[in-house]
């Protein structure tokens, strides 16, 4: 086990990539061989960069309906289920443009996080560990934030898109500090404040920008925290982003592309979301809702599962079009299913017992389905897992060692639950 701290740390370690880097630019000033060296290393080393792509399903999606079905069960309901690319692979008829991708993909079917709130479930499937009392966990994003992207990177580690007000997010990244939390885009918009007025010139913006650093600097000689930190940070991130401004316009997409992914918000949050991965973002999540379905289930699903298909479907294909699929683990999940037994409204209630996930991408073995529930599905009956089993396996397919420790406030901490390990059927 080893520690991230000291000379342990991302910032105390020379890794690979920084000395490529360094070493590359320094041989362009020497030798006049920039141009013919630094694109390609620079496109190497992106092109290396591990990524990730969450899709939340916020409320908790029916995997009857989605990743599990149980057709002409007395708790399947009303849709079929069909074919994928896979042989003897069947998901819910619901998601026909996903079932063309399941050679891509991989389904867990066996998940039993024993937990029905959504707040607690929620907690859960971000951190990999229950929520106790006077103690806080980062959430993967903030944790992909931390220890996969460069400190040169100009756009935020962690960017969220949802529906909704944006912002910065509260305590998702617990003790590594504000400045790993994620970057709210609200229904997908640019962040605030990010165009420069046009009555202020070029020479106004510069004097501005140096009157702020003279400013931060004498604060920061008498007072320096993490909040600090993270304040300048942000700001020196966002004088980048006004300057890129344009990777957060969908519109600047062919016209033949936007109608690919749908006219609605989901499929204009999930071609952002493409763009920002394809701009370097190390962590983005996007976040569809609402799926608490305790009225009719049936309706609302068959409402909304397809906006998901058609979304999803396309980023999959493009991300491996592209060539980006082999180093971007893509994941789909909610704070747990949907209870098999019909309820009196026609609806589903909250099920952490045994519902499903899906996975892509990084590290992810194609074409596999992991664990089985029951006939009826209210119960796992092979290959059982909790959120714990879940917080490694995302860490090893991205390469970190869920093993590892940090250190915070004197405390050392393993960065997944230590009793659980990876679900090595999932992992190349």
């Amino acid at each position: 086990m080893r520690r991230l701290h000291a000379c342990g740390s991302a910032e105390h370690t020379i890794s690979r990539r920084w000395f490529l880097g360094e070493v590359a630019a320094g041989l362009g000033v020497a030798t006049g061989l920039s141009g013919l060296t630094l694109p390609s290393v620079g496109a190497e080393l992106q092109r290396q960069q591990k990524q990730v792509l969450m899709i939340w399903l916020a409320g908790g999606a029916s995997q009857l309906e989605t990743w599990d079905p149980k057709p002409k069960t007395e708790t399947g309901g009303p849709f079929r289920s069909i074919e994928t690319s896979v042989p003897g692979i069947r998901i819910s008829e619901l998601l026909p443009l996903t079932a063309r991708q399941m050679h891509r993909m991989a389904l867990l079917r066996s998940i039993n996080t024993k937990e029905n709130d959504h707040g607690k479930g929620h907690y859960i499937m971000h951190t990999g560990r229950k929520e106790m009392p006077g103690q806080e966990y980062p959430h993967f994003g903030s944790v992909a934030a931390r220890y996969l992207t460069s400190d040169r990177n100009p756009l935020p580690g962690y960017i969220h898109i949802q529906p909704g007000g944006g912002g910065l997010a509260g305590r998702e990244a617990a003790f590594l500090g504000p400045k790993y939390g994620s970057l709210n885009l609200g229904n997908g918009q640019a962040p605030a404040n990010t165009a420069r007025p046009a009555a202020l010139g070029d020479a106004g913006a510069q004097a501005r920008e140096a009157l702020r650093l003279h400013m931060n600097d004498r604060f920061a000689r008498r007072r320096r925290t993490a909040e600090t930190e993270a304040y300048t940070t942000t700001y020196e991130q966002a004088l980048q982003l006004m300057e890129r401004r344009e990777v957060f316009d969908v519109t600047k997409e062919p016209a033949a592309d936007q109608e690919r992914y749908g006219a609605h918000d989901f499929g204009r949050h999930c071609l952002l979301a493409r763009r920002l991965l394809e701009a370097g973002t190390t962590f983005v999540k996007v976040t569809h809702s609402n799926y608490d379905t305790h009225n009719e289930n049936f309706d609302f699903h068959l409402e909304q599962v397809p906006e998901f298909d058609q979304g999803f479907a396309c980023l999959i294909e493009d991300l491996a079009q592209r060539g980006r699929l082999e180093n971007t683990l893509v994941v789909v999940m909610s704070e747990f299913g949907r209870t098999p037994q019909i309820n009196q409204y026609y609806g589903r209630d909250h099920w952490g017992m045994a519902w499903s996930i899906a996975l892509a991408g990084a590290g992810i073995k194609p074409g596999v389905v992991v664990g089985k529930t029951n006939e009826k599905g209210t119960a796992v009956v092979d290959g059982e897992v909790h959120g714990g089993h879940l917080f490694h396996t995302y860490l090893r397919a991205v390469g970190l060692d869920p093993t590892d420790s940090f250190e915070a406030n004197g405390r050392v901490i393993q960065i997944a639950d230590p009793t659980a390990s990876a679900i090595k059927e999932l992992l190349v």
